[in-house]
């Protein structure tokens, strides 16, 4: 009893008591949890996890560039000339010239007038955001949209309508109540959805975006490195780099490091270096981080072209492979002329959580590891297995994987058609 005379409500009662912690207990107990499980080898299409060789399905390194000895080259240079670290803000003390090329590189294979580099791809949608939008304003979400930019609209204080994943329909009815909401409207849409894979509609989300008079930001953290001629994403893809206003993208998947940017018009990008918050009171990059990214990028400019048909072939073959077997694999998308979008990210619909686990739990064990996502990571009954690929896949590998989860799924009534 408190000195008011009321029981105290304790705070921490939540995490006693939380909707998932007899399942979470359930799964450590059976050793079925399956996350944060020990990478002990550097990460590459077949990897060392918890003391055995595995196939790594499950990866962002889309690329490979994380092992290339250029990009560790930089890296280890960065660390000599400048430290472990720069202890300050970048608006302070924690501006170096890495810092400085790498946002006048990124901008000019954006394309846009200047960028601006974050210490990860999470503080540069929260900040932008929080920085962009006012409690007046209005931001239009897709239901996928990544959880970054989610909690950078609620942190903003705007007006948030969401809208169904990739229903046009439903994004027109948002932007239409929106009109009377009373202030600037902004559409907030990925290029690539990290858990579905597939592609955005940005032709159609681009022609209601003019025809409301709405802003629009496209994240593009799966699809720099991968979608576009260039390598520059999906808006490149669909040849709208005039018609998005903001575009972020990250380092910790094909730029092989870790980080992230926000690419647009120069005035917009002076305006984040002085209001974004988690800009201006966060740490800035480490050098190795950055110096990483610069030569990964460089390498991606200069070779790209061949590393992103790699990519996209295996990510094919895969989806290929696993429809063979008769599994449920979420489509990508179409390109305007009927073509597939193909992306690096190939998930597998499972729909009950359990099962997933379960499905997940016995590849790993047969040297195949993937991701699992579950609820709230995905709707209630839409677990999927989450398989991607890297450029440095073999078609070996895959066909081992491919023929170690037919054998795997076979075990699991109402998988495979």
């Amino acid at each position: 009893m408190s000195e008011t005379g009321v029981a105290p409500i304790d705070l921490f009662e939540k995490v006693r008591n939380h909707d998932r912690k007899e399942q979470l207990e359930a799964a450590d107990a059976a050793d079925l949890n399956p996350y944060f499980r020990l990478l002990t080898s550097q990460a590459g299409p077949v990897v060392e996890m918890e003391g055995r060789e595995t196939i790594m399905l499950g990866s962002n390194n889309y690329l490979g560039l994380t092992g290339d000895p250029r990009v560790k080259q930089a890296s280890a240079e960065a660390l000599e000339q400048y430290g472990t670290g720069v202890t300050g803000s970048r608006l302070l003390n924690g501006t170096t010239p890495l810092h400085v090329a790498l946002e006048e590189e990124l901008a000019d294979w954006m394309g846009t007038e200047d960028a601006i580099v974050f210490s990860t791809g999470y503080q540069s949608n929260v900040g932008c955001l929080q920085a962009i939008l006012e409690p007046s304003d209005t931001v239009i979400c897709d239901s996928g949209d990544h959880a970054s930019l989610l909690d950078g609209c609620k942190l903003s204080g705007a007006k948030l309508r969401p809208f169904r994943h990739n229903q046009m329909e439903k994004l027109e009815k948002m932007l239409q109540r929106a009109q009377d909401d009373g202030g600037g409207i902004l559409i907030v849409v990925d290029g690539v959805y990290s858990m579905e894979g597939d592609v955005c509609n940005l032709p159609s989300v681009v022609e209601l975006a003019n025809r409301y008079g709405a802003r629009l930001m496209v994240d593009e953290a799966h699809g720099v490195g991968v979608l576009g001629a260039r390598g520059a994403g999906a808006t490149e893809l669909f040849g709208l780099e005039d018609q998005v206003d903001l575009r972020m993208g990250t380092f910790s998947k094909s730029l092989a490091s870790c980080g992230g940017f926000i690419a647009g018009d120069r005035e917009v990008v002076d305006y984040l270096r002085i209001s974004s918050r988690s800009f201006i009171f966060s740490a800035s990059g480490v050098p190795a981080s950055v110096g990483a990214a610069l030569a990964a990028l460089r390498i991606i400019r200069t070779e790209g072209p061949a590393l992103f048909e790699r990519l996209l072939s295996n990510a094919d073959y895969l989806r290929e492979g696993l429809k063979s077997i008769g599994l449920r694999v979420v489509e990508p998308g179409l390109m305007p002329d009927g073509s597939v979008a193909t992306t690096p990210v190939v998930p597998v619909v499972v729909g009950d959580d359990w099962k997933a686990v379960l499905l997940w739990k016995a590849l790993f064990d047969a040297g195949v590891y993937t991701n699992v996502a579950v609820h709230p990571a995905v709707p209630h009954g839409g677990a999927l297995l989450r398989t991607s690929l890297m450029a440095t896949h073999e078609k070996e590998q895959l066909d081992r994987a491919l023929e170690t989860i037919g054998r795997v799924a076979a075990d699991f009534d109402g998988l495979v058609e």
